[in-house]
């Protein structure tokens, strides 16, 4: 195929990396039109603090960097856009080359991206759509049978967690976290958007229901509080993220290696004065694909052989990072490479 991949990322909406910029609109829930929501000119979530002005954080074992997988684990409408390789049909419905582009994942990427993450001794961070979690049960039964930890991830990737009136939110959620529960038998302890959305109330929505970190705000290498009693924000990438590199910038296999082993050794060089989190966000219709399976596994080789890496979960670097003395105790079970 001689069109582009992808229109220029720069030139895109806010959304999914990859997504047509054509598929927003239908991607989002609309607010009532005599109830608009508040948008607030300054950010009340969280306050700016630079990271060299912060007490340091110690992880378990003398570690310098946590390290996770956040393994986006997905359902797509086949009835909406949502993120494409080929925006000159992803406008269409039903879309056969985008929609099964995606689909791969769960029937095929999945189950080689997990022999890799077995044979490196990783579990991962499931990011997990509540559709997904009733369509794929062997997929659950695959993460349950390895005590992976599981994030909560909206009902599906196709509607994003956008202009919802408050208890219209509330019911959505409620209804996206009993399904998380009943699938996975556990009530998830993190969130991460659809396509890393929110609303203004959606993290004092999650602290109510007993949620106790975030995902969303991609703009920091530690945990830190937001301003919402209860809740953390941890590290997650947009950067060191398949999407990102294979389908937005065209990386080559090699190229994500090389990625992968820069962002440890910078992290690494950088905690010599407070730990820091190193998240890669992983999706099975992406890195799932045969021709880049190898290079997943050269990449986690460098990780798990790194010294000073804690190999954990984003839910174990929140409860380390909230314990009695934030950050200074260890985790029990913490494993360092």
């Amino acid at each position: 195929m001689n069109a582009p991949l992808h229109d220029a990322p720069e030139n895109q909406p806010r959304t999914h990396p990859g997504t047509s910029p054509h598929a927003h609109p239908d991607n989002r829930l609309r607010p009532h039109p005599d109830n608009p929501l508040p948008t607030p000119a300054d950010n009340q979530l969280y306050d700016y603090s630079p990271i060299v002005e912060r007490a340091p954080i110690r992880w378990p074992g003398g570690a310098r960097v946590a390290f996770y997988v956040g393994l986006n684990i997905e359902h797509y409408r086949i009835d909406r856009p949502s993120t494409s390789t080929f925006a000159g049909t992803a406008g269409l419905t039903p879309d056969p080359l985008n929609y099964g582009w995606r689909d791969y994942g769960p029937r095929v990427g999945f189950w080689r991206l997990l022999k890799a993450l077995d044979r490196h001794g990783l579990r991962a961070s499931a990011l997990l759509n509540s559709e997904a979690g009733e369509h794929y049960p062997q997929i659950i039964e695959a993460g349950r049978a390895r005590d992976w930890a599981w994030l909560a991830h909206g009902k599906n990737n196709s509607t994003f967690q956008a202009d919802m009136e408050p208890e219209e939110e509330r019911a959505y959620l409620v209804e996206m976290l009993d399904s998380l529960e009943k699938t996975t038998g556990r009530r998830p302890r993190g969130w991460m958007g659809p396509a890393l959305t929110e609303t203004f109330r959606t993290p004092e929505l999650l602290a109510e229901l007993g949620l106790d970190y975030v995902l969303d705000w991609t703009n920091d290498d530690q945990p830190y509080r937001l301003n919402v009693p209860g809740m953390l924000s941890v590290p997650y990438s947009v950067e060191l993220n398949d999407i990102g590199l294979f389908v937005s910038k065209g990386l080559t296999g090699p190229d994500f290696v090389r990625v992968v082993k820069d962002q440890l050794d910078q992290l690494h060089e950088d905690a010599a004065d407070g730990g820091r989190v190193m998240s890669l966000a992983l999706h099975p219709f992406v890195i799932g694909q045969p021709f880049r399976h190898k290079y997943l596994d050269e990449a986690l080789e460098y990780v798990t052989n790194h010294p000073g890496v804690w190999l954990t979960t984003s839910d174990d670097i929140a409860a380390h990072y909230a314990g009695p003395t934030e950050g200074a105790e260890g985790a029990q079970g913490a494993e360092v490479a």
